[in-house]
């Protein structure tokens, strides 16, 4: 089946500053939506592919992609689902924990969360009575984060949808965005709408992967459709200023590779910002986050890592070796369309999430089975496709290395444990 390929979402200007200086370093090729996981049924139908290309803004340095897969396509309906992991809801308990401490949340205050999910964030402010609110254009996920009890809009969040929320509900003490910024083409509206919902001593809060350590730890699969920005400090500061805001906190967070967490307040409210902020821009004016040269050297690496994976797996399969896949996530997609990984190179794919199991990946078709099935058969070797969340994988999967299988892990080296 011959599939379409959509070139016309290319992008004229940067999406922060509206410059037409937009230098491309990297191009992935031509592929799917990487969370656009097939039925059994959808095989032999044609499938849409996009470009994958990145560039950097000369003017402000906002990292970005090239072109722009309409919301709707991604989102409507998701297969991302981080309550699954173990990590992830420990890392939202602590940060929910955090952030009622610090900023003394009680049932008057109202946290809204962007990019709500199945509620699995918010669900950890409501134990404690704190009024919640979710907003995800997820139809399905929006459908089981109602039955947590979870009040969810099930839109994608604008400055028109905030501005509705502030008459029927109120101000927001709290706004979360846990890896959702990055997903959002319209970095201003999304600024005003937190402007016009924030308390004048309201909070937002996003998380999202550092550019440092993308670039440092080769991350490249995590560059893909969804992510439309790669965000640093110094872009920030401009795009929050220009709508009245300032940052007030950032720290280093371990999840996904190596993640910043950005603490947003009004420029006028009783917040004053952290030394750590200073400290962000003269780390990455030390990194060269302003200069072409970094993201031409990056680019070369990214094509480093493809051949060496690639030599390495068919010398594995020349021997008779039997290599599948684990986790059936969107950077694995990723991964595998740009290394041409195909199902005659890789047998299957394990993975915990449910939605996923009996499905097929984008692009290559490769199917996606139970992690139980390691239980059952010894592969020789695992490439890790969800290397995020290595640690917990490798501990789960204790016993299948105990009989001898072993891990490929391409992120930040190719090394096999």
């Amino acid at each position: 089946m011959r599939n379409k390929t959509f070139s016309k979402f290319r992008i004229k200007k940067c999406r922060l500053c509206g410059s037409d200086r937009l230098h491309k370093f990297l191009s992935l090729g031509s592929m799917p939506a990487p969370n656009s996981f097939l039925r059994q049924e959808q095989l032999k139908q044609e499938e849409d592919y996009y470009p994958l290309e990145i560039c950097v803004c000369e003017s402000c340095w906002l990292v970005q992609l090239s072109h722009v897969v309409p919301a709707k396509i991604m989102f409507k309906n998701y297969l991302y689902i981080p309550s699954t992991s173990t990590t992830m809801l420990s890392h939202f308990k602590t940060f929910a924990q955090d952030l009622i401490k610090t900023y003394e949340l009680s049932s008057k205050d109202l946290v809204i969360d962007i990019g709500s999910n199945d509620g699995a964030l918010l669900g950890y402010f409501k134990e404690r009575e704190v009024k919640v609110l979710g907003v995800d254009p997820a139809t399905n996920l929006v459908q089981v984060a109602r039955l947590k009890g979870i009040d969810t809009v099930d839109d994608f969040f604008t400055s028109s949808l905030a501005r509705k929320i502030k008459k029927d509900i109120g101000n927001a003490a709290v706004i979360t965005a846990t890896n959702v910024v990055a997903h959002i083409d319209n970095l201003n509206d999304l600024c005003k709408g937190m402007s016009l919902l924030l308390d004048k001593n309201g909070v937002f809060i996003a998380e999202f992967p550092y550019l440092v350590d993308l670039l440092e730890k080769k991350e490249f699969d995590t560059v893909y459709h969804e992510h439309l920005s790669y965000f640093a400090i110094t872009p920030l500061l401009k795009l929050f200023s220009t709508h009245g805001l300032k940052i007030i906190d950032v720290r280093k967070i371990p999840v996904h590779g190596g993640s910043i967490r950005v603490y947003v307040a009004k420029k006028h409210s009783k917040y004053k910002s952290s030394n750590k902020v200073k400290e962000f821009i003269k780390e990455e004016k030390l990194k060269k986050l302003t200069h072409k040269s970094t993201y031409e050297n990056f680019a070369r690496e990214v094509k480093t890592i493809k051949k060496e994976l690639v030599d390495l797996i068919k010398k594995f399969r020349d021997e008779g070796k039997k290599i599948i896949g684990y986790g059936a996530s969107a950077k694995g997609n990723v991964l595998m369309s740009y290394c041409g990984i195909t199902k005659e190179m890789l047998d299957y794919i394990v993975d915990s999430i449910s939605y996923k199991q009996g499905r097929y990946t984008p692009g290559n078709h490769i199917p996606i089975y139970p992690e139980s099935r390691l239980e059952k058969e010894t592969p020789d070797y695992v490439l890790l496709l969800a290397w995020n969340f290595a640690d917990e994988i490798l501990n789960k999967q204790s016993k299948y290395r105990e009989r001898g299988g072993q891990f490929i892990i391409i992120i930040p080296s190719l090394h096999i444990v």
